[in-house]
């Protein structure tokens, strides 16, 4: 089926751009979403949700900044991945133009999703 094609171009790394946003529309999940879930899944209020949520974005964000990784048994592992400068060219008029040194989250799956 169509959807099992996007899951395995998806689990091999072939994704095309196009893949992706189908991908994303249909079982992206945001943050309301989220703690509607866990709502459903768990004897927590909303509100408790909500500060639980808040909490775990909260101390992932601290730990990542410090340059620390997160493993979530049966998740995956958060890790800071470190990009060096390195030069880049203008598409529209082919000059040279440096990109600065930067850093950001790197997700790497422990759950096979076949």
């Amino acid at each position: 089926s169509f959807l099992a094609t996007l899951f395995f171009l998806a689990t091999h790394r072939k994704m095309t751009i196009f893949a992706y946003n189908v991908l994303y529309t249909l079982f992206a999940v945001n943050k309301t979403q989220l703690i509607e879930a866990m709502v459903l899944d768990s004897d927590l209020t909303k509100i408790e949700a909500r500060k639980a949520v808040d909490s775990l974005i909260r101390v992932m964000q601290q730990t990542l900044a410090e340059g620390d990784h997160i493993t979530l048994s049966g998740l995956g592992t958060f890790s800071v991945h470190h990009h060096a400068e390195r030069m880049g060219r203008n598409p529209r008029t082919g000059a040279a133009v440096p990109i600065p040194a930067h850093r950001s989250v790197k997700f790497r799956s422990l759950v096979d999703l076949d």
